[in-house]
């Protein structure tokens, strides 16, 4: 087994990790929510219609602060978190309320997409990646 290790910031209660979101011109690093509550991976729209543009006709059904509601999905050309990279993966465009000092979460989407374990260790402030080699 190998293990690599990630920052985690701690807001409180939340848990912040680094993620970056790209195409062939740009790259825009992000802060995440780590939330294994919710299924998707969502994004501000300001930040995902820079880097893609691309706006599918796929609109998903979220729980926000303010009750359900429909959001438009924003495939990004790639997206990278946790040492991972995915082509092609859709995010939840959403705008966060103002004040919020993330950029959005990451979603069950997206850890579901490899075997791995996650072990967090609070104390220490980081997140540990544990991989079967």
């Amino acid at each position: 087994m190998s293990d690599r290790i990630y920052r985690l910031y701690r807001y409180g209660n939340l848990l912040i990790l680094r993620g970056v979101i790209g195409n062939n011109e740009k790259i825009k690093q992000v802060r995440l929510l780590l939330d294994t509550g919710s299924s998707y991976t969502v994004l501000r729209t300001s930040i995902l219609t820079a880097i893609s543009g691309e706006v599918s006709d796929r609109q998903e059904r979220i729980t926000t602060p303010q009750g359900m509601m429909t959001a438009p999905v924003i495939i990004a050309p790639w997206f990278s978190c946790l040492g991972q990279r995915v082509e092609c993966f859709p995010i939840v465009a959403h705008d966060l309320p103002s004040g919020a000092f993330f950029d959005g979460l990451l979603g069950m989407d997206f850890l579901t997409r490899f075997d791995f374990d996650i072990i967090i260790s609070l104390r220490e402030g980081l997140v540990r990646y544990r991989q079967e080699e």
